[in-house]
């Protein structure tokens, strides 16, 4: 509810600050509503095809869960140094793709020891097919699994710097999978050492291990102790320079690189740790240039997945914008053709990605809520048409584009008239013709900014049937008390002055 004196609206400057002041208490509430994170998830590398028992590649293998007696022929089998030990290591790891099957594992005494004893083999099979096997493990949804992984996780990260490309990638996706289910591991891993070998991993020229070591560090960073122990560690490394880097790079060679280190920078600047050293590192304009650059491939129609990593960009421009200290951020951010490309990609996106017209209606939400420049930009770059189509659209849409809206008639007179030159009131007219309470609240505040330093708008919104549409909320709990005060202090005494110069006009014509 607007602030109000003797039920009615004061139209000085004081009047307007308080509504200022109400305005960003509610858009501080709303920004922290958007800090949310991505779900944690496990992922798991398999090959497509298994070698059957003859040795022939290219069958898929139909496993059955293996008994408990199964497991511990295998197990001795293995030990014997046959020549068959990869082959009888495959029909381990088929079996533990079954849940049973991961839980009689770790229960059997000593099963652990013998896979790490395998997985430090000088034999890269027979060392490659017990990677598996413990990839396998870590993929299990039962906490107790992937604590009995813990003894493997100093090989793991000692395995970071092998040679081979294929199992460093598994090495980090297994890790990755066991830092997701357990605090034993994330606390265990930490002083041995994840970091700096995170931090050695990161100059690899693989793209397969950087997008593998961009979902260890995800997971990581989302992980409920990641503020206080995790993210200044990263912090402190020379991490962030290369995320920076990395997520802005090798596009045409596939954006799954800097899809994983745009999440991870989202993480950081969600932690509030120090988003100073990002923003001194260069996080904005980075950001910044990768989403013009990435609408720039919207134009050249190469948009598969990027939805995939526009999203993740926009979140953290976002939140930094959301910080209490915006100055800096803001200097930087400071490019109109910025608002061209959100305009563009909820255009584009529309249809098929719904969830990134949000998104983008966030970041343009925070870009306007206090500076006049990209207020006017919105008006003179003519994007206002386009703001106006989407109070058509879902519900979350249209308030956040009224929120802009709100933004920028907030900013004075003479926004206000170019709103109104737009034709904003039928639009309006529209929008109060909904049942949803949110939406016809947020359009009343626009009403009332408009009102407030337009006065012809009052009359403007009269002729165009408005107060009939104001009246059918009346009764309305949530919104009576605001529309009765839009009544008692605009539309009720312009109604009046609308009658009394009609009549004066019925005289001189009667006396003529």
């Amino acid at each position: 509810m607007w602030s109000r004196r003797s039920c009615r609206y004061r139209p000085d400057a004081s009047g307007l600050e308080e509504l200022r002041a109400r305005r960003r208490e509610q858009e501080s509430a709303l920004r922290k509503a958007r800090r949310q994170q991505q779900l944690v998830s496990k992922r798991l590398l398999r090959e497509d095809s298994l070698v059957n028992g003859d040795g022939q590649a290219g069958v898929e293998i139909a496993s059955e869960p293996l008994s408990e007696q199964e497991i511990l022929q295998l197990l001795r089998d293995v030990q014997r140094g046959t020549e068959e030990r990869k082959k009888l290591l495959s029909r381990l790891r088929q079996g533990l793709q079954h849940k049973e099957c991961q839980q009689k594992f770790v229960r059997l005494e000593g099963s652990m020891r013998v896979l790490i004893g395998l997985f430090t083999s000088s034999l890269a099979n027979v060392q490659m097919e017990a990677a598996r096997c413990l990839h396998e493990l870590s993929h299990s949804s039962d906490p107790s699994v992937a604590e009995a992984c813990l003894p493997a996780t100093s090989y793991l990260l000692t395995y970071l710097s092998g040679h081979s490309v294929e199992f460093t990638e598994l090495c980090l996706y297994t890790l990755g999978n066991l830092a997701v289910e357990s605090d034993a591991v994330r606390k265990q891993l930490l002083p041995q050492g994840i970091i700096p070998a995170l931090t050695s991993c990161i100059q690899s020229p693989h793209m397969a291990v950087l997008e593998g070591l961009g979902y260890v560090l995800s997971q990581l960073l989302q992980a409920r102790e990641a503020p206080t122990k995790i993210i200044p560690l990263v912090l402190d490394s020379v991490l962030p320079q290369h995320m920076l880097r990395l997520v802005s790079s090798n596009l045409e060679l596939g954006m799954g690189v800097a899809v994983e280190f745009a999440w991870c920078l989202h993480y950081i600047v969600c932690s509030h740790v120090n988003n100073a050293l990002l923003i001194s590192q260069g996080i904005v304009s980075t950001l910044v240039l990768l989403l013009l650059e990435l609408a720039s491939m919207i134009s050249k129609a190469a948009t598969e997945g990027l939805e995939l990593l526009i999203c993740p960009v926009l979140r953290c421009l976002s939140n930094l914008l959301a910080e209490d200290e915006t100055e800096v951020c803001k200097v930087q951010i400071q490019d109109e053709r910025l608002l061209v490309a959100l305009f563009l990609f909820m255009q584009y996106f529309l249809q098929q990605h719904p969830f990134l017209v949000q998104e983008c209606l966030w970041l343009l939400n925070n870009l306007t809520a206090d500076e006049p420049i990209f207020c006017s930009a919105v008006l003179t770059l003519d994007l206002l048409p386009a703001l106006l189509q989407l109070l058509s659209c879902s519900r979350m849409v249209t308030l956040l584009a009224l929120t802009v809206l709100c933004n920028i008639a907030e900013k004075g007179p003479a926004y206000c008239h170019q709103l109104h030159q737009k034709a904003v009131l039928p639009s309006l007219l529209s929008t109060l013709a909904l049942s949803d309470a949110q939406v016809v609240g947020q359009s009343l505040e626009l009403l009332h900014l408009l009102f407030l330093q337009l006065p012809e708008a009052v009359d403007d919104f009269l002729r165009q049937a408005g107060l009939q549409a104001l009246e059918q909320h009346q009764d309305n709990p949530q919104l009576q008390e605001r529309v009765r005060a839009l009544s008692e202090t605009y539309l009720q005494p312009a109604a009046a002055s609308l009658i009394s110069c009609a009549d004066a006009s019925a005289a001189v014509l009667t006396s003529s």
